[in-house]
């Protein structure tokens, strides 16, 4: 009896519970006064948290995120660590265990400084993005325009491409991964860091070809900061940065932080504690030298949580929302790998990098921003879901404490909660004035009705006649339909999927609305659905998890 009228390749969307407010309607009235409407706006307001108890719900999985972060570092042997969890700009939740300093038994406290490595880079992409923002530099200006003595460089072949800025800022400019040597770069002065240049490069890529990690690259970004801005990198990353977000405790320098409050760090050898020295901060500073605490680090992650959703409003410093979300969108891919995890379930990694950030999507999130830092002595791992207003940020005084099985744990553990939903896109009015015209047409066919919602193209792709029909055959096979408030299935403010109880079953629409003002349908959909359908399953909805 039932039969799928039209096939609908669903994109990657939200579900929406309560996204669209409407008077419920008995199909088969109110066609002549919704065709004498005026034309309504395509602009939506901003996407939002609808759950309110989400806070409330997400703290129920503290305890199980301590449980696991307690159990990691005894399994690991990690002497210290902090960690914390940001929701909506704030650290609401903080822990710390072991000690900051073993020889003279000093534990672990909320404000204790680690050095966060690799985690610089985010800083030192912002820093270049503020200069950009103030037309002082474009991102695709080669980069020798500001240090010239890279216009000696030996490229690896006639046809590369001169090194930019965004290369440099994205690990495409080809340089080799350098981890275990550039660790070793951090505290070299200015005088050897010109030494190392003039020697030349190795190329493992022409540029732009590929992702390919690399501090080098970063302390290049370093050095353009201060020759652009006319400061020294610590002293402009302090000035227009650090202390515009009120981040107190944080420093490239460790001998500014208090000894109470500083971290030491340790590698394991010969089941001893050995003590890494701290490296002081030298030219390759931009690339990993800055150390924080969890407070100032919650400040940092919270700045960029505030970037979404985009909207209307007063911004702070010390950067836009815009050139913010810029920083977090995938500019170099990486490959995909997909994997199994310890239960046996599927893990797909997908992403590659922003601006001084990891991009990723995995089978449960569509978006997800991070860093890891390790240095000699420590580790650490900031992640957060921008969608979701949630973050994650953990500290380790041990040699690349690896942060990565933890935090895939605790976001586990909150979705468990139930509050771990992603904001609710809100449909344009126009998208909620084409829903109640199609709601209407299915109960009562109107010419001047459809004629009014429809784009340009809706008749020419299928015929008036042959849309009324179909229309036809759906309240035949499912009788009288009632709209269903509350779920919308939708991807963006002029794109919608609704669902109608009906007398013999269900009906799904599928509306995308045109680029004009004011939008019209341009696409339109209909399938009829038996009443015990399973809806995640009829629908098409994508999973929320990879397939185990």
């Amino acid at each position: 009896m039932f039969k799928m009228i039209a096939t609908y390749t669903f994109r990657e969307t939200n579900v929406f519970f309560g996204a669209c407010v409407l008077t419920l309607l008995v199909l088969g009235g109110g066609a002549s006064a919704a065709a004498s409407a005026p034309a309504v706006s395509w602009v939506a307001e901003p996407a939002r948290f609808t759950d309110p108890r989400r806070r409330e719900k997400l703290a129920q999985a503290f305890p199980a995120i301590d449980r696991n972060v307690t159990d990691f570092l005894s399994r690991e042997q990690v002497p210290g660590a902090a960690w914390g969890v940001v929701i909506d700009g704030e650290l609401v939740h903080v822990g710390v265990s072991g000690l900051r300093d073993v020889a003279n038994g000093a534990p672990v406290r909320p404000d204790s400084v680690f050095r966060i490595a690799s985690m610089t880079k985010s800083f030192t992409a912002m820093a270049i993005l503020q200069l950009r923002d103030a037309g002082k530099l474009s991102l695709d200006d080669p980069v020798e325009k500001y240090l010239p003595e890279l216009r000696r460089l030996e490229y690896p072949t006639d046809d590369s491409p001169r090194i930019t800025l965004r290369h440099l800022l994205t690990h495409a400019e080809g340089f080799p991964e350098d981890n275990p040597w550039g660790d070793q770069q951090l505290a070299i002065s200015e005088s050897r860091f010109d030494e190392l240049l003039r020697g030349g490069i190795a190329f493992a890529n022409s540029p732009g070809i590929a992702y390919e990690y690399s501090n080098y690259g970063f302390a290049l970004l370093g050095r353009v900061v201060s020759r652009v801005s006319g400061m020294k990198y610590k002293d402009y990353v302090r000035r227009r940065i650090l202390q515009p977000l009120g981040m107190r405790s944080t420093t490239l320098e460790p001998q500014v932080v208090p000894p109470a409050q500083l971290a030491l760090g340790y590698r394991r050898e010969d089941d001893l504690w050995k003590l890494e020295p701290q490296l002081a901060d030298g030219a390759f500073g931009a690339m990993g030298g800055m150390l924080t605490s969890l407070d100032d680090l919650a400040r940092y992650v919270g700045f960029f949580l505030d970037a979404w959703p985009p909207r209307d409003g007063a911004m702070r410093p010390p950067l836009s929302r815009a050139s913010l979300r810029e920083m977090q969108q995938l500019w170099r891919s990486r490959p995909t790998v997909v994997s199994r995890n310890a239960t046996g379930g599927v893990v797909l990694n997908s992403g590659g990098y922003g601006y001084g950030l990891r991009i990723s999507q995995s089978c449960d999130f569509g978006h997800v921003v991070a860093h890891s830092g390790g240095l000699p002595g420590f580790g650490s791992q900031m992640r957060w879901l921008p969608e979701y207003g949630v973050g994650l940020i953990a500290f380790g005084n041990r040699t690349y404490t690896g942060w990565g099985g933890v935090f895939d744990d605790a976001l586990a553990a909150l979705q468990q909660t139930g509050g771990l939903m992603p904001r609710e896109v809100q449909p344009a009015p126009a998208l909620r004035e084409s829903r109640v015209g199609i709601n209407s047409l299915l109960g009562s066919w109107d010419d001047a009705l459809i004629e009014r919602l429809a784009a340009m193209n809706l008749f020419l792709d299928r015929s008036k006649d042959r849309r009324r029909a179909e229309f036809a055959k759906v309240r035949e096979t499912v009788g009288v339909c009632r709209d269903r408030p509350g779920y919308l299935y939708s991807e963006n403010a002029l794109r919608g999927d609704w669902l109608l109880d009906c007398e013999r079953g269900m009906v799904q629409v599928s509306v995308t609305l045109a680029p004009t003002v004011p939008p019209g349908v341009q696409h339109l959909e209909l399938r009829a659905l038996p009443p015990d359908a399973d809806l995640a399953a009829a629908t098409g909805l994508p999973p929320r998890a990879c397939p185990r």
